[in-house]
């Protein structure tokens, strides 16, 4: 089986180390140890580094571990006022937001570790974090079933004193269950996003309105989700061990329930316990799917055929997968020398034990070039949060003339159609 450069499959424990894959070989890499995560405690911060979030099993205190690719060990520990589960950082590496288990979200800067903002959401634990495709909002699902949507640019760049009311752009009562996972999409119709929960069901919610759009019933619990290349499919991972796939278009093929509703067709039943995470590889021809009792496949989306069964050396439980695409080493993109163990001259342990520098020269060399890489982002930062939110705003400035010219009902009800 080919794989698509540079892609490699991470998966965290609540037990045990994080173990990074070669998504092409299903061969163990190496890990790195330390971290104690919970569910969606894992998260890519740019190209450079690696977040889990971690709960002491003496104390039940929390932290957020920071690791590089050069290193098995945290380099980097970032205290936070509260234990936090998800986290999800931007992808240019300057931000990191955690949820925490009041309801609230922490904004915080990185490496640095800074908390430049908390906003309670949620009055109950926050159970998902997602970004938009174009990085403007930050979504965050709750225990409490609802969703949060918050422009980033509020997050981390208005007043500290501003309100909170101020600063969500919406708040939807999603779910009657827990909200376990989110996902946006880049042409995902209208700006669409897509919740699953513990309550069997995922909804279609329009980003723009925050008004609800669809609702798909399944068999089992949905804990996460996914999308194919192309956004016209999705992919849930079931608690009873299947993947189901959906259309995100109303039409296509679907089961009757016996309460008369419907659920997407089965594509597949690999696991043994719950499926707690899904990501694409081999550009999108390939589905990742993790579960509870420590099993990885890859297999195909068209017939769930599994193409690789990945080892679980160390025996531990599975709370998050993410994929890493384009790792970075500095400026250097070491994806592609992956499978030989060596890049630009650090060498990853193929037992799967531990990463070795070769020499301290590089070591040093990259941390120049990381130092100056902050500097760099820390100037065009204002800029960067000025685009989003004037695009932001645009979007929302567009609506608000529609509706103030007086768009006629047929119209209205016609462009609904076509957004669902």
């Amino acid at each position: 089986m080919s794989s698509s450069p540079h892609e490699v499959i991470l998966t965290s424990s609540p037990e045990g180390p994080i173990i990074a894959y070669d998504a092409s070989s299903g061969a163990s890499v190496t890990c790195f140890t330390g971290s104690r995560s919970p569910r969606r405690g894992l998260a890519l911060v740019g190209k450079i580094f690696i977040a889990a979030s971690h709960i002491s099993p003496v104390t039940a205190s929390g932290s957020i571990h920071i690791y590089n690719w050069w290193s098995s060990t945290a380099f980097h520990k970032l205290p936070v006022p509260e234990p936090v589960a998800p986290l999800i950082g931007t992808p240019d590496g300057s931000y990191l937001f955690a949820g925490g288990l009041s309801g609230s979200v922490y904004a915080l800067s990185v490496p640095s570790g800074d908390v430049l903002r908390s906003v309670h959401a949620h009055k109950k634990s926050v159970s998902c974090l997602r970004i938009s495709e174009d990085g403007s909002l930050l979504i965050s699902g709750s225990d409490d079933g609802t969703i949060v949507v918050i422009p980033i640019f509020q997050l981390v760049g208005s007043s500290i004193n501003q309100d909170m009311d101020q600063l969500i752009m919406h708040k939807l009562a999603a779910h009657s269950g827990a909200v376990t996972d989110i996902i946006s999409g880049k042409e995902l119709c209208n700006s669409q996003i897509i919740s699953c929960s513990l309550d069997c069901t995922c909804k279609f919610w329009s980003l723009l309105r925050g008004t609800h759009l669809r609702t798909v019933v399944f068999p089992s619990t949905i804990l996460g989700l996914v999308l194919n290349p192309s956004e016209s499919e999705f992919y849930a991972a079931g608690s009873d061990g299947s993947v189901y796939k959906g259309s995100i278009k109303v039409g296509s093929r679907r089961i009757p329930s016996s309460k008369g509703q419907d659920h997407e067709l089965v594509i597949a039943q690999n696991h043994n316990g719950a499926i707690v995470s899904l990501a694409m590889v081999n550009s999108g021809r390939n589905l990742v799917s993790a579960s509870e009792d420590g099993g990885v496949y890859i297999q195909k989306i068209d017939d769930g055929q599994v193409v690789l069964a990945l080892g679980n050396e160390f025996g531990s439980s599975i709370s998050d997968l993410v994929v890493a695409t384009g790792i970075g080493c500095g400026k250097d993109i070491v994806g592609s020398r992956l499978g030989s163990g060596e890049f630009d001259g650090v060498r990853i342990g193929l037992s799967g034990r531990q990463v070795m520098m070769s020499s301290s020269p590089v070591k040093e060399r990259v941390e120049m070039e990381d130092v100056l890489a902050l500097a760099e982002k820390d100037r065009s930062r204002a800029i960067d949060l000025l685009e989003s939110a004037i695009a932001m705003y645009e979007r929302l400035l567009e609506l608000i003339l529609k509706e103030a010219k007086g768009t006629s009902s047929g119209e209205v009800a016609k462009e609904r159609e076509n957004s669902i």
